[in-house]
């Protein structure tokens, strides 16, 4: 139980981290300017280092390497954090929101539960 578990929470963090990376870019293409986080230049600084961990962590859940579930868990509750206190709260009203920024914040941060969850279950927590 504890594969099938590490594979569907890394399926849902590829689907939230997919919904992320495509939004992150409609914002530096279609929004360049909004804001300071809204451009190519930030796009690619912060997708390097994010999507590129992310692509990192879901590999290794994907492979079932030892200790990734504990990765991974560790991951997800860091960017839970992220996004309840410092996105939600800084980013997002610089961005001045629309519908769709607010969807993708709650959907993005509700996968992140998801998997956290899930990946509580396969170590044990819960």
């Amino acid at each position: 139980m504890t594969d099938t578990l590490s594979i569907h929470a890394a399926w849902v963090l590829t689907v939230a981290f997919a919904l992320s990376l495509l939004y992150e870019l409609y914002r530096a293409t279609s929004k360049a300017g909004t804001s300071r986080h809204d451009t190519m230049r930030a796009f690619i600084v912060q997708g390097v280092a994010l999507y590129g961990t992310a692509a990192v962590v879901i590999t290794l859940l994907f492979r079932g390497v030892t200790g990734s579930q504990w990765l991974a868990l560790g991951f997800a509750v860091a960017m839970i954090l992220v996004s309840i206190f410092y996105y939600n709260p800084q980013v997002l009203p610089e961005r001045n929101p629309r519908m769709i920024d607010w969807v993708e914040d709650l959907v993005f941060t509700g996968l992140l539960f998801v998997a956290a969850t899930q990946l509580a279950y396969g170590v044990g927590l819960a």
